[in-house]
């Protein structure tokens, strides 16, 4: 069976943060610091203009010598966002990632945000499928007809 990005929003959670594209590099550091994530959406209204990661943060603001409370997230994000909706397989979604080195995929249905793919998201349900796999042929193999 392939995991769909729906199940995994189901066990999840859909709940997405995000701040504006006016919104310092320190406010944006400050709620994923809160919220313990590595990314937030960047949003003008409704409307998803693009994503704040730490790698972007490391690369674009740290290396470069830029202040936190001074530089905006409109300069540094990363506009243009690659999207999944919640059809897509597990194993797209991996592929995509690992394609263009994502670890985190907005998820979009019908043009409205319904959550957040990352990278932890799809190897805990990589291993979860995996082990499924185990325990079914480990009670084939022991004669469980049951299963």
């Amino acid at each position: 069976m392939t995991t769909t990005v729906q199940q995994v929003l189901e066990q999840k959670g859909a709940v997405t943060h995000a701040v504006t594209p006016d919104a310092t590099v320190i406010e944006a550091l400050a709620l994923m610091a809160e919220r313990d994530i590595g990314a937030v959406l960047v949003l003008q209204g409704e409307q998803m203009v693009g994503i704040f990661t730490e790698r972007d943060y490391a690369r674009k603001v740290a290396l470069k010598g830029l202040s936190s409370k001074d530089s905006r997230i409109k300069d540094l994000m990363t506009p243009n966002v690659c999207t999944i909706t919640p059809s897509h397989t597990i194993d797209e979604v991996m592929s995509i990632m690992t394609q263009n080195r994502f670890r985190h995929l907005p998820v979009v249905d019908h043009g409205r945000i319904c959550g957040i793919v990352t990278i932890g998201d799809v190897v805990k349900s990589v291993i979860a499928e995996h082990e499924a796999t185990i325990q079914q042929l480990s009670s084939y193999i022991a004669g469980d007809i049951s299963t």
